[in-house]
C-alpha cells in the first residue's frame, strides 16, 4: 500500500492548482479525506475527481453556518453520497453569536448519521469540545475524528473513553500545549492530517509530503521509532476506513 501515507483532513478544493495537487497525491499514493465547507462545494469537488486515493467529504463549517444556512437541506439531502461528513462541528470562538444554530444543526447532523450508521466524521471544535463531544456521547454508531484538538484534559478524557480519534497536524507537534495532550492519546487513537492550506510552512501551504515531518515530530514527542509509528498511524487509518 504504497508509502502507508495517508491525510484525514485536506481542503483540495482551496487551492488554486488542483490538478497538480492531485498527481502529487497519486504518484506518492497518500490517501486523503478531502474536506469541503459547504454541501455546493463538495458537489462540485465530488463531480471532478475521479482519484483512487482521494475521498471528497460532505462538509459545512460551522462559521458558515449563518450565512448560508439556506443550504442546509442540501446537506441532509446528500448525507447519503458518501461515507465521508467534514469539515463539520461547532466554532464559540469566531461563531458565537450564533451558537444556537450551530448546535441545532450539529445534533441533527449527529442524529441524521447515526441512522446510517457507517459515517467518517471530521470535526472542527475551537472552544466548543465539550460541547461537542456531550453532543454526539458515547453511542455514535459512525467514527468520529477530533481534527486539531485543542479543548481540555478533562474532555479528551471523555472523548478518548467513548472511542474517538485524533487527527494530529504539524502546528500541534510543535505547540507545548498540544503536545502535552498527544501524549494522553492511546497510540491506536492517533491520526494524521495536514489541514492545507491554513497550515503553513516557510510562507508555504504545508506540503502533503509533509506528512512524513509529523511523523518524525511526532515520533520524538512519544519516544517512538518513526518506522514503528508510522506502521502503527497506518493501522489505525486502515481500522478507520475499513
Amino acid at each position: 500500500m504504497g508509502n502507508h501515507l495517508f491525510d484525514t483532513h485536506f481542503h483540495l478544493d482551496l487551492f488554486e492548482s488542483q490538478e497538480e495537487i492531485v498527481r502529487e497525491i497519486e504518484v506518492n499514493q497518500i490517501y486523503t479525506i478531502a474536506v469541503t465547507n459547504l454541501p455546493v462545494l463538495f458537489t462540485k469537488l465530488n463531480n471532478s475527481l475521479s482519484s483512487k486515493f482521494i475521498r471528497p467529504a460532505l462538509g459545512f463549517h460551522p462559521e458558515l453556518l449563518s450565512q448560508y444556512n439556506h443550504h442546509i437541506p442540501q446537506m441532509w439531502k446528500l448525507l447519503n453520497e458518501t461515507r465521508y461528513i467534514g469539515e463539520v462541528g461547532l466554532d464559540f470562538k469566531t461563531g458565537n453569536e450564533f451558537k444556537e444554530l450551530q448546535i441545532s444543526f450539529f445534533t441533527e447532523l449527529i442524529e441524521r448519521c447515526n441512522i446510517f450508521g457507517d459515517k467518517i466524521l471530521t470535526i472542527h471544535s475551537r472552544q466548543s469540545s465539550s460541547e461537542i463531544v456531550s453532543i454526539i456521547g458515547a453511542g455514535f454508531k459512525g467514527k468520529v475524528i477530533l481534527h486539531w484538538y485543542s479543548g481540555n484534559k478533562t474532555t479528551l478524557k471523555k472523548a478518548i473513553d467513548n472511542g474517538y480519534y485524533f487527527s494530529i497536524n504539524y502546528s500541534m507537534v510543535n505547540s507545548n500545549t498540544s503536545k502535552e495532550l498527544i501524549k494522553l492519546i492511546p497510540l491506536e487513537r492517533l491520526l494524521l492530517e495536514t489541514d492545507a492550506p491554513f497550515i503553513r510552512f516557510n510562507n508555504k501551504p504545508f506540503s502533503m509530503l509533509g506528512i512524513k515531518d509529523i511523523i518524525k515530530e511526532l515520533a520524538s514527542i512519544l519516544s517512538l521509532d518513526q518506522l514503528d509509528l508510522t506502521t502503527i498511524l497506518w493501522t489505525n487509518f486502515k481500522t478507520l476506513i475499513k
